[in-house]
């Protein structure tokens, strides 16, 4: 899970920006897009994952959620 490594970051590294979704100047009109993060979110709530950001910290933990979602892909 590359977030791990992302959430680490330091506030003020533009990968960190980018992947809070905290950047500077003015939001257009309308809904606002969807972010990769969206989806990783959305993935991990469907698989009943909790404090997704703490358990991305250590590696055991983050392998253990990877093999589940492959395992749920797989399918019967």
């Amino acid at each position: 899970m590359m977030h791990g490594h992302t959430n680490l970051k330091n506030e003020t590294r533009s990968v960190k920006k980018i992947f809070e979704g905290k950047l500077e100047g003015r939001r257009g009109r309308g809904r606002p897009r969807l972010r990769w993060i969206n989806d990783v979110e959305d993935d991990l709530r469907k698989l009943g994952v909790k404090r997704w950001r703490t358990k991305a910290l250590d590696r055991e933990e983050s392998a253990s959620i990877i093999r589940e979602a492959k395992a749920k892909l797989k399918g019967p």
